[in-house]
Formats: C-alpha cells, sequence, structure tokens
C-alpha cells in the first residue's frame, strides 16, 4: 500500500469517528433555507416548487377525472414533464378530456404524446382547442400558414440548442407550442424542458428581490440579421419594423396567468442585454450591471434538478407551456435528419401582479 493511501485511509477513519461522536439528529423542522448551502440554492427551487403544488406530481382531483378516460400518468420530472398514455388525438374529443390535458399541461407545465398520426390540419384542430394560433413570420410558408416546420440535417446542423421560451419579441407572446415529430435521427435529437418556476424559486433571495420589479427589452433582431444565412436587405428590414413592432418591454419575471405563480422569463437571443430597467421608477440600470444580470439568469434554466428531457420517437407531440418552462433542442444528431411540425397557441401580455 502506498504512503498517500495508508495516510488516508486513516484519516478518514479518524474523520468518521469524530463526525459520528458529534452528529445531530436530522433536522426536518427547519426551513429550507437553513438546510441548503448558501451558495447553491437549487434544491430549495425545487422543493418550493414541489411544495406548492402540494408535495404531489399531480392533484387528486386532475387524476380522478383522468383516470375516468384511461389515462395513465409517466411522470418524468419530480415538478414538470408527463407523459399522458391512452389518449388519441386523431378522434373529436370532449370538452371534458380538453379540460383535463389543459390542467395536466398547468399542473405539469409540459406534457407528452406517443404514437399519435396527426395530419397538419389535425394538428391545428387540436391546437385550437387551447386557444387561437400564431403565424410564424420569419418561417418558410407552406400549405399550412400555422404549421412551422423546425428541419435539420446535412448542411444544416441544428440552431435551437440554447435555453429559451419561444418568441418574446412579441407584444403577446405565445401561451404554448405543440410540436410534432415527423422524421427522428437514429440517435440524439432530444429535447430539454427547464421549470422557469422552480429556476425563479432557487435564485438567491436577494437577486430574486431585485429582479421581480426589472423589465428589459426584447427584438428579433437575429431573425432580420439571418443567422449565419445572409441579413435581410435594409429596405425589407424597414418594412419589417413598419408591420411588426421592433422592440417591446417585458418583465424578467412574470406571473403565470392562470396558476398565478411566478416564473423567470427571458430569452437571451431577444432579450437586449444592457436594457434593464426598474419599472418602479423607470430608471435604466447601469449597462455593465444590466449585463451581469442577465448573464447570472441566463444561466438558471441549465441546472439538472431543474430538467425533465423527451426522447422523440416517430408520431411523438410534445406541448409545452412557455409561460412555465424553457425548452432547449439538443443538436447532437448531426449530420442526420430531424424534423418538427409546431404550432403556436396565442398568449397574452406578460405580466408582474407585484406591480
Amino acid at each position: 500500500m502506498s504512503e498517500y493511501n495508508r495516510i488516508a485511509i486513516q484519516n478518514a477513519a479518524q474523520l468518521h469517528e469524530f463526525r459520528t461522536a458529534t452528529r445531530q439528529p436530522d433536522r426536518t423542522d427547519l426551513p429550507i433555507e437553513q438546510l441548503v448551502a448558501s451558495f447553491n440554492s437549487t434544491a430549495a427551487g425545487v422543493y418550493r416548487e414541489y411544495e406548492r403544488m402540494g408535495d404531489r406530481p399531480v392533484s387528486k382531483d386532475l387524476e380522478q377525472r383522468a383516470a375516468k378516460y384511461g389515462i395513465e400518468f409517466e411522470h418524468l420530472g419530480l415538478t414538470l414533464g408527463t407523459v399522458l398514455h391512452n389518449v388519441d388525438l386523431t378522434v373529436t374529443l370532449t370538452a371534458e378530456l380538453i379540460q383535463v390535458i389543459r390542467d395536466a399541461l398547468l399542473e405539469r407545465k409540459v406534457i407528452f404524446f406517443r404514437d399519435q398520426h396527426l395530419s397538419e390540419d389535425q394538428q391545428t384542430a387540436f391546437g385550437r382547442q387551447f386557444g387561437g394560433l400564431d403565424a410564424f413570420p420569419f418561417g418558410t410558408p407552406g400549405d399550412n400558414p400555422f404549421i412551422l416546420r423546425i428541419s435539420h440535417g446535412p448542411g444544416s446542423p441544428g440552431i435551437e440548442n440554447g435555453w429559451h421560451t419561444d418568441v418574446t419579441w412579441m407584444e403577446q407572446p405565445s401561451l404554448g407550442s405543440i410540436a410534432q415529430c415527423v422524421v427522428t435521427p437514429p440517435y440524439g435529437g432530444d429535447t430539454l424542458f427547464s421549470d422557469s418556476h422552480a429556476a425563479y424559486l432557487g435564485l438567491p433571495t436577494a437577486l430574486r428581490e431585485r429582479i421581480d420589479h426589472l423589465s428589459g427589452i426584447n427584438d428579433y433582431r437575429i431573425f432580420v440579421q439571418g443567422r449565419g444565412r445572409g441579413a435581410m436587405p435594409d429596405d425589407l428590414v424597414t418594412a419589417v419594423k413598419e408591420r411588426i413592432p421592433f422592440g417591446v418591454t417585458h418583465p424578467l419575471v412574470r406571473t403565470h396567468p392562470e396558476t398565478g405563480k411566478p416564473a423567470l422569463y427571458l430569452h437571451g437571443g431577444f432579450l437586449r442585454h444592457e436594457s434593464l430597467f426598474d419599472r418602479r421608477t423607470g430608471q435604466t440600470l447601469e449597462p455593465n450591471d444590466s449585463k451581469q444580470i442577465v448573464t447570472t439568469l441566463l444561466a438558471q434554466h441549465g441546472r439538472p434538478e431543474y430538467i425533465c428531457r423527451f426522447h422523440w420517437k416517430a408520431d411523438s407531440i410534445a406541448f409545452w407551456d412557455n409561460r412555465a418552462v424553457q425548452h432547449y433542442a439538443a443538436s447532437d444528431y448531426y449530420p442526420h435528419k430531424r424534423v418538427l411540425r409546431r404550432v403556436t397557441i396565442s398568449g397574452d401580455r406578460p405580466y408582474n401582479n407585484l406591480d
């Protein structure tokens, strides 16, 4: 045995004896803030969100109503992500079943279905059960204007591999999106979802209190700049900006209009990182201070504790609430092909009920 290992084993034995003699009983009576390290409150965010959910993946009421339709829940994460089994979306759904699906979305933030063979028209019809639909003004037109094809393969690696919530450049960003997988790669191509409520609750208290009253300006500059595919000519940019507002303000923390819960809300590609301001005073933060806050917040959704991961199969469907989650499309399948069809449900203007 090496001298190092002899010392290491002896040291471990002595430390174990000391810790055993001085160990305090588990203090489950203490608040979570005293149980987690001050420099790492991630676990507190998950705990707080699960506690607000009643310490259950879904409510008893939803569980009972779903059981009437033979729906079985497969939960992928503690606070988010559930596969709904034994649902056929190709048939006419009753209002009661639509309500079960909507309530599952609200409670689980992103829900999934397997083996659904929807046509484009059926997919848009399903989306309309939950609100109006938004066409995407920067996509490639197709037969159905409310279908966006997200296609990558040889010569086109995936570019959605960053944490984001959709279309924050809109005055009224989308409620949610419904995506169906049309072509699956042989490997990879999963989509990850992160709980924006838990991500907010897991921030240090001082930072949460600071951002509660902050807003920032969002715009669609990455589309007019072309994202590496060539920028739009100036006259076309001018015409687009005349039709679609360029630069809208949204809070960094939005109140979910249906559940009332606060959620961390930002898109790093659309938010102007130097644009944060205090809504109470109208005072703009110093640019470096604004950028530092944004940089810190953009890392928050990437913590694995907040995440569930969905593996696509042919005709799988994901339905996510943009007001409650962010998502990340793993681009680990190139040069293989992956194609999704997405419809987007109209939303309302984000607000914070602290104002």
